[in-house]
C-alpha cells in the first residue's frame, strides 16, 4: 500500500474530521425556519422589550431585555426534545453560504423545563452579533428519546430590521423593574432623618415605576429605629424617617392616597446590628396581591424583619 507523504497527512486528517462533522449534521434532526417562514416579532413596552422568533416544530427563540436588567436569551418548547445535560452552541453559516467555518460559543446547560436553554447577557450578545453577520446560532444536544443529535437553529433572516426596532425600544425602558423595587430600604445614620443622593436616586426610580404601572395600588412606608433611645423618642424618630421618605415620594408626583405611613420604633429589628435597624422600608402592592398574608408592620408573615 502506498504511504501518504507526511506533509499531506494533516490535510487528510483535517478533511476526514470535516466529513465526519458534516455527516453528523446531516444525520441530526434539525429544527429551524427557512427563507420562506423566518420571522421575528418585537413586543415592546417601558417594562420590557422582547424579540421572538418561531422555530417550526420546536417552539420559540426569545431575546428578552427587562427594565433594569441586561439582555438575556432562551429557547422555549412545550414538548421536551433535547435530553438534559450539556449541549454545544455554535454560530454557523446558513446552508446557502458554504465554506464559512462555524464559531463555537461553548457548552450550554440543557434542562427539562419549558425553557431548556437560557443564556446570560454575554452569550446573548454573541448570538446577536452572529445574527447581524448573517449567521445562524445553533444548539446541538442528544435527543430526549435516543442518542441521536438534535439541532435547534435560530435563523438570521429578517432579524436585522427588527433588532433595530428593539434597540429603539430599549432606550425607553424604565430604570428598574417591579421585582427590583417592590421591597426597598433606605438606611439612616444614628439619629438622622436625612436622605443621601443614592437614597433620592432609589426613590426617583420607585416614582418612575409607580407612575408607569397602574396596577400598583398601595405603597407602604415603614419607619424603624435601633433600640438605643427611649421608646417615646424612637417612636417619634421612626415616624419622622417614614415621613421624610413619604414626603419625597409625594413631592415627586406620587398620589397621596397611594401612600400609607407607619412608624414602628424599634419593634421590628432586622438583625442584631443597630445599623441594620435604622431604616425606612418601602413596599409596593399591586392589584391582586394578597394583603391578608401581610403583617401589620408591612412585611410577609414569613419574613417580618426584612
Amino acid at each position: 500500500m502506498a504511504r501518504i507523504p507526511a506533509f499531506l497527512r494533516g490535510a487528510v486528517i483535517s478533511g476526514a474530521c470535516s466529513l465526519l462533522v458534516a455527516a453528523n449534521v446531516a444525520q441530526a434532526a434539525t429544527y429551524g425556519a427557512g427563507i420562506e417562514n423566518s420571522q421575528w416579532y418585537l413586543s415592546e413596552s417601558v417594562f420590557e422589550c422582547t424579540l421572538v422568533h418561531q422555530v417550526p416544530g420546536y417552539g420559540r427563540a426569545v431575546f428578552r431585555h427587562k427594565a433594569g436588567e441586561s439582555l438575556s436569551f432562551f429557547l422555549e418548547s412545550e414538548t421536551p426534545v433535547m435530553r438534559p445535560g450539556r449541549g454545544m452552541l455554535v454560530v454557523e453559516a446558513p446552508s446557502w453560504r458554504p465554506g464559512t467555518a462555524p464559531r463555537s460559543v461553548g457548552r450550554v446547560n440543557v434542562d427539562d423545563s419549558r425553557r431548556p436553554v437560557s443564556l446570560d447577557s454575554r452569550q446573548a450578545m454573541i448570538l446577536v452579533q452572529g445574527l447581524l453577520e448573517g449567521m445562524d446560532p445553533t444548539v446541538t444536544r442528544e435527543s430526549w428519546y435516543d442518542s441521536s443529535p438534535v439541532r435547534v437553529k435560530v435563523s438570521n433572516i429578517n432579524f436585522a430590521g427588527t433588532f433595530s426596532e428593539y434597540r429603539s425600544c430599549t432606550s425607553g425602558l424604565l430604570p428598574v423593574n417591579y421585582d427590583q423595587i417592590k421591597r426597598s430600604r433606605i438606611p439612616f445614620a444614628a439619629g438622622s432623618t436625612s436622605l443621601s443622593g443614592p437614597d433620592r436616586e432609589l426613590l426617583d426610580n420607585i416614582v418612575a415605576y409607580v407612575q408607569a404601572d397602574s396596577t400598583v395600588e398601595r405603597i407602604f412606608v415603614d419607619g424603624h429605629t435601633d433600640s438605643s433611645g427611649s421608646r417615646i423618642d424612637n417612636r417619634a424618630l421612626s415616624e419622622e424617617r417614614a415621613n421624610v421618605v413619604a414626603d419625597y415620594l409625594i413631592g415627586q408626583g406620587i398620589d397621596t392616597d397611594l401612600v400609607t405611613v407607619r412608624a414602628h420604633a424599634d419593634q421590628y429589628p432586622a438583625s442584631g446590628r443597630p445599623a441594620d435597624n435604622r431604616r425606612t422600608t418601602i413596599r409596593l402592592q399591586r392589584e391582586g396581591e394578597r394583603p391578608d398574608l401581610q403583617q401589620a408592620n408591612g412585611y410577609d408573615a414569613a419574613s417580618p424583619n426584612s
